[in-house]
């Protein structure tokens, strides 16, 4: 099923991780602040920071500050210093020293030893039915999550990804984490980020940190005890930092405004609906304008360069040469049931805004297909050209297209000798010599 991910395209997958980054970090302000956090979309979750402001501690509010500020320059100015361990030690150092919970900042407390028990599952059909939908939604909200993970790691450095061996490493790992009663196994974005800001490069690194997870569980976690959530908090917010892009959106907006609305849209979609309705709500997005451009080729009037045979949008290219009583024009896409009267009205209004035109060449080279619908259609519009006084021709078109155009009755009622392998042999074979000038 990983072929999915391909319908979510960069812009709509760059929304999400924006989306995302500004949903965990308002979720993790209530945490560096030492105030009540609450439920709900990005809004709903600020104006409770807002509401509880005057709740703020100065413990809570100076540990959070100054680990954000201590990350900020640590990752500026000595880069290569593992920023989230150091100021994590040293937070957890001071608070311990300075007496812990007493210090009004909120800390892990007991973390309890030893590793998880192996817990045979409940299979029974009632509760594994009621549990589906809420699974389902837990999975696709993971996936998209894990997906972001990976694309974002994968554009830092460059490299590839591959969705179906995502979906293949999340299935045995959610089943050994359901077997000891562990929690649902996702990529995590906020972690992801943390691991990239840290130097991570390969999956070494992910093995790296299983190993002193389970050595921490056997050992370490009474060091754990001090640990200010403020500080979790500054780590998390910093590796949120470094993964927001908005130089790429403005970029992007420059670029095409289809592809900027639809990042725009995800982002809007995640704060105000939640991250599940807006990366649901992108890729919808992306299918719409798939299924439009797809079904709205766009055709194009074509004139020959002067000095060669390349033939070029004259929109484009206003020095390209066309020839009197002719009208060159190009199927900007593959023909079927959704698109072929686009391309017929299209077609027709050319032929109208060209009053001296009799003959008609058209260019195939960009039709990879077209079904039996376009087919019908195509063969009822060369029908009525033809009664208005046209003379049909074609040029450049695949072997496969022609095998269709010919079991339709195309090729029967334009005639085999009027379909030619170059525009120019085309032009040559019914075009005046005399050109015009556009």
């Amino acid at each position: 099923m990983g072929w999915v991910a391909s319908f979510i395209s960069t812009p709509v997958m760059r929304g999400f991780i924006e989306g995302l980054v500004y949903v965990t970090i308002i979720g993790q302000v209530p945490h560096l602040l030492g105030i009540s956090g609450g439920s709900g979309n990005f809004f709903t979750k600020t104006w409770n920071v807002l509401q509880h402001l005057p709740d703020v501690s100065v413990g809570p509010v100076l540990t959070g500050i100054l680990c954000l500020t201590a990350m900020l320059l640590l990752r500026y100015m000595a880069p290569a210093v593992p920023a989230a361990l150091v100021v994590m030690a040293v937070a957890t150092i001071l608070i311990g020293l300075l007496g812990g919970e007493a210090t009004g900042v909120h800390v892990a407390g007991h973390i309890p030893s030893g590793l998880p028990h192996l817990t045979s599952p409940n299979l029974d059909p009632t509760i594994l039915y009621e549990l589906a939908p809420g699974a389902l939604a837990i999975v696709l909200v993971g996936y998209a999550e894990a997906l972001g993970a990976a694309k974002a790691a994968a554009m830092q450095s460059g490299s590839d990804i591959n969705p179906n061996q995502e979906l293949v490493a999340h299935g045995p790992a959610n089943i050994l984490s359901g077997l000891f009663g562990g929690f649902l196994v996702v990529g995590s974005l906020s972690k992801t980020s943390v691991a990239i800001a840290a130097g991570a490069r390969s999956q070494v690194a992910n093995l790296v940190a299983a190993a002193f997870c389970l050595f921490t569980l056997i050992l370490l976690t009474p060091l754990f005890r001090n640990m200010p959530q403020p500080a979790l908090a500054a780590i998390v917010i910093a590796a949120m930092l470094h993964l927001t892009k908005p130089r790429y959106l403005r970029d992007l907006f420059a670029r095409s405004r289809w592809s900027f609305a639809n990042a725009a849209i995800v982002i809007a979609g995640e704060l105000t609906l939640g991250v599940l309705e807006g990366i649901a709500l992108g890729v919808v997005l992306a299918l719409l304008t798939l299924i439009y451009r797809t079904s709205h080729p766009q055709g194009a009037v074509l004139g020959q360069l002067p000095g060669t045979e390349a033939y070029r949008d004259v929109q484009r290219h206003p020095e390209a040469i066309t020839f009197p009583g002719l009208l060159i024009w190009r199927i900007g896409g593959d023909l079927f049931f959704s698109s072929i009267g686009h391309v017929g009205e299209a077609l027709k209004a050319s032929l109208d805004a060209r009053l001296n035109v009799n003959r008609v060449l058209l260019d195939f080279s960009q039709v990879n297909f077209i079904d039996s619908t376009a087919s019908d259609e195509f063969l009822r519009l060369i029908n009525e050209l033809k009664n208005r006084g046209f003379t049909l021709a074609f040029a450049r078109v695949r072997d496969a297209v022609r095998d269709d155009m010919r079991l339709a009755g195309i090729e029967a009622i334009v005639g085999p000798r009027n379909f030619y392998e170059r525009l120019t042999d085309g032009v040559r074979a019914g075009s005046s010599k005399d050109r015009l000038v556009p």
